[in-house]
């Protein structure tokens, strides 16, 4: 039998059509690109092979089994890319089309190139469970493979619609995720279900939309306007990083960093707030902070920059919310960055200007004590050369958490401004004192607290900690960046081996 060219045009043309054009048109009415569309934005021209096209081509109403998978390059770089395709069957999950995730995934890893996924996916079609649900290749499978892939490969997921029940997992093994407002959402139960399950009444976009999951949930990285803003940030993210565990990030030609002066944009009273991230972009290379988590425990910022054209990742306290004290998202907010630029050879910064993690009842019932160890753990493991600059103050277990000197930072530098102490002299005072005080009369007590004070300060001063050789050098705002710069360029080559075990026992 002769083969029928016509019929295979006719089942390509089915293929990439998607659903029928109905879906297309709510898609649009929403503000959503087809999923082809956004493949075709991401990546460069022409760049895109597809794989497993004509999957599930026998069936009716399925074109592609509802996710388009394939190889492409971004900015000359190869990745692979999965985007569910919301126009057939509401992008939800066949055999098919677990089988053709899991396959990229895989092929990922084995090519050591990032993967990209474009989610949109109302989940597993339940009256196809038994196929793709609980065997060797079923969805748990794609689980297993995105965890095996986790920091040999950057992955990162743009959101545009649902991620529902286990297909929420798909963004939360991501190292990132920019999330669409007003279309985006991850749940593990629908409203209707949380209803019957539990009595609660509630919205898809209040229990799990885009900016809950960016600003209160920290499953979401970035909240974007557009999915244009998203693809974006794929491309940004990926920017930074190498292909893969076994590679260096990206050079880029030096720039200068942006005109701050950073010496006066710290207040001397610990009591008066400053924004962090306007020291960062006084160091870095200009316009090169890309701030992660910028919605989410915001007293503490992290992101990438380019130092002299290196990557590198940052740290800082941030005083304008919550006075930069670590709270339990702020630690695990730390420890996956951490994390993420350990995976990808990225050295590290860290500003301190920390009063120390937060105490009393509401924080220990959250479990302070365990997530803070997390987040001391993720800085004891990194192996990628740390720098630790103090830049007002490293009171108590925050001078250990931003990566003081007994964690084998490549220095601890120390700004004239700078403070390391157990505690701010005012609780020190009050702590030791509080009964003397207390028995003075009324016009000795601001006297002899002034006096104790002084005494304190003398103690802590910047000068006797480095004549103790407990910090490296002290220099001034304007020199930082410089002694950077010299600092990791010296550390490049470093061991980085760490321990002799199969892994450590994380504090969860």
């Amino acid at each position: 039998m002769a083969f029928d060219v016509e019929a295979l045009a006719q089942a390509h043309k089915r293929a990439v059509a998607g659903g029928a054009e109905k879906y297309h048109a709510a898609n649009a009415a929403k503000g959503k690109l087809f999923a082809r569309e956004r493949i075709a934005l991401l990546v460069d021209d022409g760049s895109f092979v597809e794989d497993g096209l004509y999957a599930n081509s026998l069936a009716d109403g399925l074109p592609a089994d509802g996710v388009i998978t394939g190889t492409a390059r971004i900015d000359g770089r190869g990745v692979c890319v999965m985007a569910n395709d919301s126009t057939v069957k509401a992008g939800s999950w066949g055999a098919r089309t677990v089988e053709k995730i899991i396959r990229i995934i895989e092929r990922a890893y084995a090519t050591g190139v990032p993967m990209v996924y474009l989610v949109d996916s109302a989940g597993a079609r339940i009256t196809d469970q038994v196929d793709l649900f609980p065997g060797p290749r079923g969805a748990g499978k794609i689980f297993h493979t995105q965890v095996r892939a986790s920091g040999s490969i950057p992955q990162v997921c743009a959101l545009f619609g649902p991620s529902a029940a286990g297909g929420a997992y798909i963004p939360a093994f991501c190292d990132v995720v920019a999330m669409v407002e007003g279309n985006a959402s991850m749940y593990l139960g629908s409203d209707r279900m949380v209803e019957m399950v539990t009595g609660e009444r509630t919205t898809l976009e209040a229990m799990g939309g885009a900016r809950v999951h960016c600003a209160e949930s920290g499953v979401g990285h970035f909240l974007c306007k557009t999915e244009q803003d998203a693809l974006d940030v794929v491309r940004s993210y990926l920017s930074y990083l190498p292909s893969n565990y076994t590679q260096e990030p990206p050079v880029a030609e030096p720039v200068e960093s942006a005109a701050v002066d950073l010496g006066a944009l710290v207040p001397v009273s610990e009591r008066q707030a400053f924004d962090m991230r306007r020291y960062i972009k006084g160091i870095v290379d200009q316009g090169s902070f890309f701030e992660i988590h910028a919605l989410w425990a915001r007293e503490l910022a992290v992101g990438f920059a380019r130092l002299d054209g290196q990557v590198v990742g940052v740290l800082g306290n941030n005083s304008m919310f919550k006075g930069g004290v670590l709270f339990v998202d702020s630690a695990d907010k730390a420890s996956r960055f951490v994390q993420l630029c350990d995976a990808f050879n990225v050295p590290l910064i860290f500003l301190s200007d920390v009063p120390g993690f937060m105490v009393g009842s509401a924080v220990e019932k959250q479990g302070i004590i365990r997530h803070g160890a997390k987040m001391i753990t993720a800085i004891s493991e990194a192996t990628v050369a740390k720098i630790c600059v103090v830049v007002r103050k490293a009171y108590g277990a925050g001078l250990y958490a931003m990566a003081g000197p007994g964690f084998d930072p490549e220095a601890t530098i120390a700004l004239p401004t700078a403070k390391i102490a157990v505690m701010g002299a005012e609780a020190a005072v009050n702590a030791v004192y509080a009964n003397k005080i207390a028995a003075l009369p009324e016009g000795e007590r601001e006297g002899f607290i002034a006096e104790r004070r002084a005494e304190y300060e003398r103690d802590i001063d910047v000068m006797r900690l480095a004549s103790e050789l407990v910090i490296d050098t002290v220099i001034e705002p304007g020199d930082l960046r410089g002694e950077l710069i010299r600092r990791f360029a010296a550390a490049r080559g470093k061991d980085r081996s760490f321990s002799r075990r199969r892994h450590g026992v994380t504090p969860v």
